[in-house]
């Protein structure tokens, strides 16, 4: 997946393109066990995603963000690298780690609070998702439809 020159970098951040031609779209890189990404993740994808798709669209998006994103940042304790495409049908985010192993779908226990939930949430909300080796790690992704109900 190409990414576009940014408008705005900082410390390790781009943001939301603008070139000729090119969806919306933003990339950031997540510090190693940096869980404050979690929020600032969401927070720039709801900004990217102001007038996209159906009512609730967004939010589910930043829902399944953030399970990727702390996935990647709990289970690998490697830095992450979040992108996020915006296509006027379509939302594609990707969150790219540098461990091999692949994630589990697990059914999760009812006394383990809140944990072994996020690719269950995944598997329920995207309209697509995968993962997708790389030479040194993975990507794990979803895609969401603008107009799903």
């Amino acid at each position: 997946m190409a990414v576009g020159a940014s408008s705005a970098q900082t410390a390790g951040e781009q943001t939301d393109t603008t070139e000729r031609n090119q969806p919306p779209q933003f990339r950031r890189r997540l510090g190693r066990s940096d869980l404050r990404a979690v929020p600032e993740a969401r927070r720039e994808l709801r900004e990217l995603l102001r007038h996209w798709g159906c009512p609730g669209r967004s939010e589910i998006a930043e829902l399944l963000t953030s399970e990727l994103v702390t996935n990647a940042l709990v289970h690998t304790d490697r830095e992450a690298v979040l992108t996020a495409v915006v296509a006027p049908s379509q939302l594609r985010v990707e969150v790219r780690d540098f461990v091999a192993r692949r994630p589990r779908v697990c059914v999760p226990d009812i006394d383990d609070g809140t944990h072994g939930r996020g690719l269950v949430l995944v598997d329920a909300l995207a309209d697509a998702w995968g993962v997708q080796p790389h030479e040194v790690g993975k990507s794990v992704w979803f895609e969401l439809d603008a107009d799903a109900a």
